[in-house]
């Protein structure tokens, strides 16, 4: 028997679509391998579609009062705390999490940052009005940019199409949002949810494949493209963007350095980075998966690292006993296990190391030791649940190490010595410095890197001014 697939559909201008060409591809839950959905694969059509409709609603939302724009965020907080179950069901059937873990770790975030979105469109700040020339009075205006194209990435649908959109309509920007090809399925039910409180064509989802994201971005209409992505998505947006002078906001891979001094306290460290590091099955930026020891206390890190690793589990979904679901993609299962089976001879798998089943895209939590700065798991993202550990000698060497990668997001220091903290969180190249712990976020402060890891900030204030422009008005005080 032949079970009968989800229909999933586009969401243009207050409709429900399908793709103008009819096209479809099927969406695979990783927890089973198997396609529970079809979603569009929208072309040219529904991008143009989209579009002109973000295009026609923009002049409305934009002249809306920042209070207007307020009430209709928080409504859609409220609404996603009211239908926080269906979100969390097509979110896990998207990506296999644990639901318990998305219910708690998910939810309460995303409808925060909705809510403190919500209260930054009323709390736009610039320099006073004043005379800087005689005769004239100055003043500056912030307004938004426009249509924003919108590109969310499959490790947190849910929570990076909030990071997507919150900003961009309290800024009074209109959006077209794609979410990721093989988790579209929680981003149309926002659509649904979205749709019965803001104006139509104020949001719109058009899903598809990386050619639909591009002709979103290389489209005439949008003033800004924004994407959370890989580095070479992000570059490609980057360049097509490039051809009209689009404004670009990007966030994208990282590899975190996890610098433990011999003084740090070693339970904590490894309970917390274990923790850090396989939650979401490492599927995330800022992951705790560099991790930089001292020599003193190397090989005692790593016996208890190895342990932890064993003692944390993967498992389905409804498994109110694991940590991390699958990885999201049979791609990426490919990916995680090829860099696991191209280590160099001087490496060591401490724990893990191999998929967990047959059914289905999990694989086990893994620590690797012994390895060399240059070798390709410490340069490249394996994005998988996989810890690595190198050994240094002091401050200098860790800073080198911690330094010495293209990418430029998150890090942390553990230590008991606060001068060394202060000096590394001054010196470490990264967006992020966590102390004595790792990936807290919270809506009030900026989330983002340099290097290959992008530019522009997520969350807060500046967040929120990355979708505005800054116009200047300068009038006579002669008539």
């Amino acid at each position: 028997m032949t079970t009968e697939l989800r229909r999933l559909r586009n969401y243009i201008d207050g409709d429900f679509r399908d793709a103008a060409d009819g096209r479809t591809i099927d969406v695979v839950n990783p927890a089973t391998g198997e396609a529970y959905a079809t979603s569009p694969l929208s072309g040219q059509a529904d991008v143009d579609a989209a579009m002109d409709a973000a295009a026609a609603a923009f002049p409305a939302w934009r002249d809306a009062t920042p209070a207007e724009r307020q009430r209709v965020l928080l409504k859609i907080a409220d609404a996603f705390e009211e239908r926080a179950e269906d979100l969390i069901a097509a979110e896990s059937e998207n990506t296999g999490k644990p639901i318990g873990l998305t219910r708690t770790e998910e939810i309460p975030p995303m409808v925060d940052q909705i809510r403190f979105f919500a209260g930054a469109a009323r709390l736009l700040e610039g320099r006073s009005a004043g005379e800087y020339m005689e005769g004239m009075t100055s003043i500056v205006r912030r307004e938004p940019v426009g249509v924003c194209a919108q590109v969310a990435p499959w490790n947190y649908p849910m929570m990076m199409a909030v990071w997507k959109f919150a900003p961009a309509l309290a800024a009074g920007n209109t959006v077209v949002l794609k979410p990721s090809d093989t988790t579209p399925a929680s981003t149309v039910l926002m659509a649904e949810i979205i749709g019965a409180i803001a104006p139509k064509g104020v949001f719109n989802v058009v899903c598809g494949d990386r050619d639909t994201g591009r002709a979103m971005v290389e489209h005439k209409v949008p003033a800004m493209a924004s994407i959370t992505g890989s580095v070479r998505a992000g570059m490609q947006v980057a360049e097509s963007a490039a051809k009209d002078v689009k404004r670009v906001h990007l966030e994208l891979g990282g590899k975190a350095p996890v610098v433990v001094f011999e003084d740090a306290d070693i339970a904590k460290a490894v309970e917390d980075i274990s923790v850090a590091g396989f939650f979401n099955a490492g599927q995330d930026c800022t992951a705790a998966t560099r991790v930089l020891v001292h020599e003193s206390i190397h090989d005692q890190f790593v016996t208890e690292l190895a342990k932890a690793a064993a003692g944390t589990k993967t498992g389905h979904p409804d498994d109110e006993d694991v940590l991390f679901g699958p990885l999201n993609n049979a791609n990426q299962l490919k990916q995680v296990s090829g860099f696991i089976d191209r280590l160099p001879a001087h490496a060591k798998v401490e724990a893990g190391g191999e998929r967990v089943g047959d059914k289905g895209y999990f694989y086990a939590p893994t620590v690797v030791s012994g390895l060399r700065q240059d070798d390709e798991i410490i340069q490249q993202e394996v994005f998988g649940p996989v810890i690595t550990v190198q050994s240094f000698r002091d401050e200098e060497q860790a800073l080198g190490y911690a330094n010495g990668v293209e990418y430029a997001l998150a890090s942390s220091v553990w230590t008991k010595d606060h001068a060394r903290a202060m000096r590394m969180s001054k010196n470490l190249d990264f967006g992020c410095v966590w102390i004595n712990t790792h990936i807290p976020l919270v809506a009030e402060m900026p989330h983002g890197g340099f290097k290959k890891s992008g530019y522009g900030k997520d969350l807060s204030a500046y967040g929120f001014e990355d979708y505005t422009r800054i116009k200047h008005v300068m009038t006579s005080l002669d008539g």
